[in-house]
């Protein structure tokens, strides 16, 4: 018996389905989805996964919702999408070919969406897979198509150079660049 919850995208192998609605003020790009997330079918799903106590402290979400819930996402301006779809026990285990490749798809997947922003999470991936050697966190001098690009760090479990604190930091740089307030119904801010 599964123990994936009610509406969730199918498992396995294809990755998960992108979290996407119209009018994106965000769009969070995962760097590829966990074991877990994929049996599940929810994006960072992982146990150990600090995401979704991240999106709270750091604003997007009135409070710290459950993977189950990332549904309500796009009700208030945030996506979610993978830069590789290939599931792995850690994200070490990807080929700076598929790395690459994903960093094209992505682009593409941005100029169809249009969100104002996309948010990378995890600095090293987007280091290699769009070959920005010195990016570092934070807001970044070029564009991704018609967005805006962040660069933030990875919330996973097996990621140990963050502590929560500074993590809801990184992200509430971004929160603070969409606009100030609290995630509502209507949306991010203001």
């Amino acid at each position: 018996m599964s123990d994936r919850p009610p509406g969730a995208g199918p498992p396995g192998p294809a990755g998960i389905p992108d979290l996407v609605g119209p009018g994106l003020r965000v769009l969070f790009c995962g760097i590829n989805p966990g074991l877990r997330s994929a049996e599940l079918g929810l994006h960072f799903g992982g146990r150990g996964n600090r995401f979704w106590k991240v999106l709270y402290g750091a604003g997007f979400t009135d409070r710290v919702l459950d993977p189950s819930e990332q549904a309500r996402l796009p009700g208030l301006g945030v996506g979610i999408t993978n830069l590789v779809e290939r599931p792995t026990t850690a994200a070490s285990q990807l080929t700076p070919d598929e790395l690459r490749a994903g960093a094209r798809a992505l682009e593409q997947r941005v100029h169809g969406l249009a969100p104002e922003w996309v948010a990378f999470v995890g600095i090293q991936a987007y280091r290699q897979g769009f070959d920005r050697r010195s990016a570092k966190v934070g807001k970044q001098p070029e564009r991704l198509g018609p967005a805006g690009l962040w660069v933030l760090p990875n919330p996973s479990g097996l990621q140990a150079h963050y502590s929560l604190a500074d993590m809801i930091d990184a992200f509430a740089g971004l929160r603070q660049a969409v606009g100030e307030g609290r995630v509502g119904g209507s949306g991010i801010g203001p």
